[in-house]
């Protein structure tokens, strides 16, 4: 659900989180630290950024501390970056808002040149809230759990570093789908849809949408296409006991679990969902025509 907050909003405690190894973030977080101070506001630094910010003279603490005590957090760097804030943060209900300084920028929508006035807007309370749900997945052997990993894009089986195909058995809410030999298969939210799975030839999805769709990668059969279900639905994959190769299971790319021959793979909607914040004049469509090169009018292609 999207809702514009007009009354004021006190955001006392603000965490900021950033990319390493980036000069660029480095700055930003810089500037960024200017207006807050100007606003009169506590500022939290994230542990590890705070490793590389000599003198700041700020309080510290982890992703996972600050869903306890910030008001808000501000993630600078790319969408990788708030993709693992959202992890962090998920049971927190704690609202994350992103600058840009990575790539494409779905996620971490405002501009370093426009921060300013992109964000004293938002501290005022002017913002449009979104709820985006996540996904947990869970790895069993034997009937016991081996292995667990959240993601605010996607979940992936995959074959590693083999390049050699994985076979599995698919399930939807206990009934059986197909068996498959491919190089693996892509769950996504429609967060992630703009993601890996668009790569892999799967549709964009509005994040209003309460769906999942799971994108096969690369199927040895001309009739396998991407499939979109209930994001209540429970999505089971089991792993072929007859092949000799160990897949991976990765989480927004960041969670990596090693799966074996006879596994299985349990992927359900978590309970929470990720708290995003955007400036007012957030547009899923035209997000989409900026980083994906869409045409603006007639013409353009």
């Amino acid at each position: 659900m999207i809702t514009v907050v007009n009354k004021m909003d006190e955001f006392r405690n603000v965490g900021i989180i950033g990319r390493l190894n980036s000069v660029k973030v480095i700055e930003t977080i810089k500037r960024l630290r200017r207006i807050l101070s100007n606003e009169g506001i506590n500022i939290i630094l994230e542990e590890q950024i705070a490793t590389v910010m000599m003198g700041h003279g700020l309080q510290v603490c982890s992703p996972k501390m600050m869903g306890e005590i910030c008001d808000l957090v501000i993630v600078v760097g790319g969408d990788g970056s708030l993709l693992g804030a959202a992890r962090a943060l998920v049971k927190s209900n704690v609202p994350i808002l992103g600058v840009n300084r990575g790539r494409l920028g779905f996620l971490t929508d405002i501009n370093p040149d426009n921060l300013e006035e992109k964000i004293i807007p938002v501290l005022e309370g002017q913002y449009i809230t979104e709820r985006r749900f996540m996904l947990e997945a869970e790895v069993k052997r034997n009937g016991e759990p081996i292995g667990y990993g959240e993601a605010l894009n996607d979940v992936i089986i995959h074959p590693g570093k083999s390049a050699r195909m994985i076979a599995f058995d698919l399930s939807i809410e206990g009934q059986f789908v197909y068996h498959q030999r491919s190089d693996g298969m892509i769950v996504s939210t429609p967060t992630g849809s703009t993601a890996y799975s668009l790569s892999g030839g799967g549709p964009i999805m509005h994040p209003k949408i309460d769906a999942v769709v799971l994108v096969p990668m690369f199927p040895h059969t001309l009739s396998s296409r991407p499939i979109v279900v209930d994001a209540n639905s429970e999505v089971k994959i089991t792993i072929s006991s007859d092949i000799d190769i160990y897949p991976q299971i990765s989480c927004d790319g960041q969670v990596h679990i090693t799966a074996a021959p006879g596994d299985t793979v349990t992927i359900r909607k978590m309970a929470h969902k990720a708290r995003l914040i955007h400036p007012l004049d957030h547009d899923f469509y035209e997000t989409c025509r900026t980083k994906l090169g869409w045409a603006s009018q007639h013409g353009d292609a």
